[in-house]
């Protein structure tokens, strides 16, 4: 009998997380997928992954507009709020047999609310890891929501069971995003128009940043990104800045860039939404240094050996490569140790996150292991 396997995508973070799970889904004889868009992942405002998605050759069964303007805490728990309805509603229609959630942004709690209140078996990628920010209270509460866990390290596993979960559902596959690295350094995404317009000269020395709120210092967010775009100035280095995720204190990061970007005409960043998912790991593999505060600076680089320079608090407690350095959100120490990473340069690979192959374990094990939401909690 072949099972309905229906993957939520919440934001474009997600679906380059989740890309190589829908692919291998998608040809699995025994598979049907249902692929969900919801939240900001619709929204243009915040690098809409629908172009991608329709490029990719992936049917959408549905598209859940349920996203406010995330500019406080209020708006982003209604925005959880209206996932929850809408969802419950599309999953009674569907009927799938399992819902995917992906990660520890606030909108995958309404998939795994929605999935849970309704009997319907829940699996959930990256549980078990630690960071700052709210999204630790997120993930650990999907974990405890989810019926079957596909995490990303030997640690995050022991962490899944440590909370009382059934080993025989925890599987480590390794983290998906680590497939699309893999293929970054194996191949030449660069084949359409908007990825020629984002190639420098191969001998061009650049730096990459992704920095997003920290949900926990609110108050903070615009001295944050002012300090770190004085490092960036400071440096004088052509720079791809890509903009925040869709979370509470996104509006004052976005804007201390529009305030930068009209009151210093001759700097030399390229501010950008967003890039296909190849496409930007080809941007990241091919730059000096990555900056920020992203999970891809801890994930993806470690695999790709890129040097990071990690700032603050939102990635604490995260397994990192030794090819990242932890600084606080001061533009001095931000820049001292940038030219430090610049000294380094490229760092052995490390396979913290699993080896490139965690889509084809994910669809295999889908495809076989028991689904039952009758859980308790393993003594």
């Amino acid at each position: 009998m072949i099972r309905k396997i229906c993957v939520v995508v919440t934001s474009r973070a997600s679906y380059c997380r989740i890309k190589t799970v829908l692919t291998e889904i998608r040809k699995h004889p025994d598979l049907k997928l249902q692929l969900v868009i919801a939240a900001s992942a619709l929204l243009e405002k915040y690098g809409s992954v629908l172009n991608s998605i329709k490029k990719d050759g992936f049917e959408i069964a549905a598209k859940i507009s349920n996203v406010l303007d995330v500019e406080n805490y209020t708006a982003a728990a209604k925005t959880t709020a209206l996932g929850i309805l809408e969802l419950a509603s599309l999953f009674e229609n569907i009927k799938p047999d399992v819902v995917v959630s992906i990660g520890d942004r606030f909108e995958t709690m309404s998939a795994a609310i929605a999935a849970s209140y309704m009997n319907i078996p829940l699996a959930h990628i990256q549980g078990g890891e630690v960071t700052g920010n709210i999204d630790e209270k997120v993930r650990q509460a999907v974990t405890k929501l989810a019926d079957i866990h596909f995490v990303a390290t030997e640690k995050a596993k022991a962490r899944v069971i440590q909370l009382g979960e059934n080993p025989q559902a925890v599987f480590n596959t390794g983290c998906p995003s680590i497939d699309l690295a893999l293929i970054a350094t194996i191949s030449n995404p660069c084949m359409s128009g908007e990825c020629e317009s984002a190639k420098r000269d191969s001998n061009e020395k650049y730096l990459v940043v992704m920095q997003h709120p920290v949900t926990t210092e609110l108050q903070y967010a615009s001295k944050q990104i002012q300090e770190t775009l004085n490092a960036v100035k400071q440096l004088n280095i052509p720079t791809y800045w890509f903009c925040p995720n869709a979370d509470p204190g996104s509006p004052e990061i976005s804007e201390g860039i529009r305030k930068f970007d009209e009151e210093n005409s001759n700097h030399s960043i390229r501010f950008a939404k967003n890039y296909e998912p190849l496409h930007f790991l080809k941007i990241i593999k091919d730059s000096s240094c990555l900056i920020g505060n992203s999970s891809t600076g801890i994930r993806e680089a470690s695999y790709l050996g890129l040097p990071v320079v990690n700032i603050g608090s939102r990635q604490a407690g995260r397994e990192r490569g030794g090819n990242v350095i932890d600084t606080e959100f001061e533009g001095e120490k931000i820049a001292h140790a940038v030219n430090r990473q610049l000294l380094h340069g490229p760092y052995p690979s490390e396979t913290i996150y699993g080896n490139g192959d965690a889509g084809k374990k994910i669809a295999e094990l889908l495809a076989i292991i028991p689904f039952d939401t009758n859980k308790k909690i393993a003594y």
